[in-house]
């Protein structure tokens, strides 16, 4: 599966993102004059390369009409000048671009993210929401063009870190606010963030609807073969590297974080305990499993281990406690390797059977599923080891058959 992973361990901006991706392309000068042109009135992108802690990456910037705005102040809107966008305005700025539809779309949809955060801070109706002009359309561009690299990149999954939000406060037309902005936290809400070493405003409204549109999991890096990394740098200087960093590749398998709830019992009957594990599967288990152990007084006892992803673990913990009679429960989170699997009908002198198929980490492997062959067996009237050689050997058959025609 063809996946991007951002690190946003400095926070995220619109110029960062979209430097970052653009370090992915090849011929980088090709696909620059490609974002210029998509005709986005009065804007022009210009890339810089330039070195940091080391380190050498691409640094964005984004001229409208001839004015580059610092990039501290532009992602805030300004009611202090004179010309102001409204939502209706930016959507009509971005429909007469030169960009396909996909990337028209996505643009708008990712700046109603914006507008809907600045409405909810400052409790204005969207359609009350205007932006500083020169603002407005850089962010616009920074947006499109994260657009239009997406789209060209063609990743199927997109994988990004927790995000760094830096601390302390902003300033902006509104006067001094804490890190991070209203607006940014509003965009943020359920994405994983942390505030950590670094005292300034480190992920950005552009650069969290970004995130908060295209990610389809906030993560640690999954196991990928890198085929290219980017870094697109912010523009200040800390004392760690202010990079988007950008890995695009192929994910070898899954890989996940497990929550593993464990209690102890000793007052339940075989049957009681085994209806509670069927739920826990009907309610999405992982696995779900029996240890016989030793309690206190030398009784004897059944340790029960339910595993399931993290986004039900409230809802398994709560099946625990209504269906055994523990007291208290165990957690421990666990990173989890996984194969690809697959679910293939295929033909077979028996008929359709569904073919069980994993792959990933250099492993391919396949096998039919239980039920089918336990149905055949009894069916024929046969053992399923007499099934599963019959299959064998018409599989065979049906290889050299192909390489013959071949």
């Amino acid at each position: 599966m063809k996946t991007l992973y951002l690190d946003c361990s400095m926070g995220a901006a619109g110029d960062m993102l979209t430097a970052a991706l653009l370090e992915l392309f090849e011929d980088k000068d090709n696909t620059l004059a490609k974002l210029n042109a998509l005709a986005i009135p009065g804007v022009e992108y210009r890339y810089e390369k330039i070195s940091r802690q080391g380190i050498a990456g691409t640094l964005m910037h984004v001229r409208v009409n001839g004015e580059e705005e610092d990039e501290c102040e532009h992602h805030h809107d300004d009611h202090e000048h004179h010309h102001h966008a409204s939502m209706a305005d930016i959507e009509a700025i971005i429909d007469g671009t030169k960009a396909s539809d996909k990337v028209k779309t996505d643009a708008k949809n990712i700046y109603k993210l914006i507008a809907a955060a600045e409405s909810k801070a400052h409790d204005m109706e969207v359609t009350e929401i205007h932006f500083h002009e020169v603002g407005a359309m850089d962010a616009v561009a920074d947006v499109t063009a994260c657009c239009y690299l997406m789209e060209k990149l063609g990743a199927e999954r997109v994988v990004a870190s927790p995000v760094h939000v830096g601390k302390g406060t902003v300033r902006c037309a509104h006067g001094v606010l804490p890190v991070p902005a209203p607006a940014t936290a509003n965009i943020l809400l359920g994405v994983p963030t942390y505030s950590a070493d670094i005292d300034s405003e480190l992920c950005t409204p552009t650069g969290a609807a970004v995130l908060k549109y295209f990610v389809n999991e906030f993560r640690d890096q999954p196991v990928m073969k890198a085929e290219a990394i980017g870094y697109g740098m912010g523009r200040k200087d800390f004392p760690r590297l202010n990079a988007v960093r950008a890995i695009i590749g192929t994910e070898e398998g899954n890989t996940e974080h497990i929550v593993e709830l464990s209690l102890n019992l000793d007052d339940m009957t075989p049957e009681k305990i085994g209806f509670a594990c069927d739920r826990f599967f009907e309610l999405g288990a992982v696995e779900v499993y029996t240890t016989p152990i030793y309690m206190k007084k030398s009784r004897p006892g059944v340790l029960l281990t339910v595993m399931v992803k993290e986004s039900l673990r409230d809802s398994m913990v709560e099946a625990i406690f209504k269906y055994t009679t523990t007291l208290g429960i165990r957690e421990n989170v666990s990173k989890r390797y996984a194969l690809k699997r697959e679910v293939v009908p295929v033909e077979t002198p028996f008929g359709e059977i569904r073919e069980k198929r994993s792959s990933g980490y250099g492993v391919t492997r396949s096998k039919y599923e239980y039920d089918d062959l336990a149905a055949i067996a009894h069916g024929e009237g046969i053992s399923i080891d007499e099934v599963i050689r019959a299959l064998e050997q018409h599989e065979g058959t049906h290889i050299e058959k192909e390489e013959e025609d071949f």
